[in-house]
């Protein structure tokens, strides 16, 4: 079976309140890594059908900061699917009130599909529709590759 990524995109609104502020003033990265594996966990969950964990997060870009009660958007899909495991981009934005969003983070998150007893379960394949999906299929299979290659290297996943 095969599933479209359009029938896991996910968005997930906050804004940023004091206790997501670190010591500079700025919304904490680990608050802000917390969000991200939460919309890839709510992702993994709509495209697989079942529960799922977290198993890498990879190539977590900082490229701005946020600011106390600024609103930040998280969109995420599913870009790869492997057996059992899914690879998800989170896009992060800060959305100012005109609705213009500017990115401050992406992410890639290795999310794996579980059963009941908590055990790896084939997921559906991602279906192809655009280039664009295409390209992303591939910069994941690169991705795959290098994870592979630092595991070999004696660094794990």
């Amino acid at each position: 079976m095969e599933k479209r990524a359009e029938c896991s995109l996910t968005e997930q609104v906050h804004i940023v309140m004091s206790e997501d502020i670190n010591g500079a003033g700025r919304l904490f990265g680990g608050r802000l890594v917390e969000w991200i594996d939460e919309v890839a966990g709510i992702v993994g969950l709509r495209h697989s059908g079942h529960n799922v964990t977290t198993a890498a997060i990879e190539n977590l870009q900082f490229k701005e900061g946020a600011y106390i009660g600024e609103i930040i958007v998280l969109i995420g899909r599913v870009v790869y699917t492997g057996r059992t495991s899914m690879e998800v981009r989170i896009d992060t934005y800060r959305e100012e009130l005109s609705g213009m969003r500017y990115p401050i983070n992406r992410a890639y998150l290795t999310m794996v599909a579980l059963d009941e007893r908590d055990k790896p379960v084939p997921v559906p394949k991602l279906k192809i529709e655009s280039e664009t999906e295409k390209a992303e299929w591939e910069y994941a299979l690169a991705r795959r590759e290098s994870r592979k290659k630092r595991q070999t290297e004696g660094f794990s996943q």
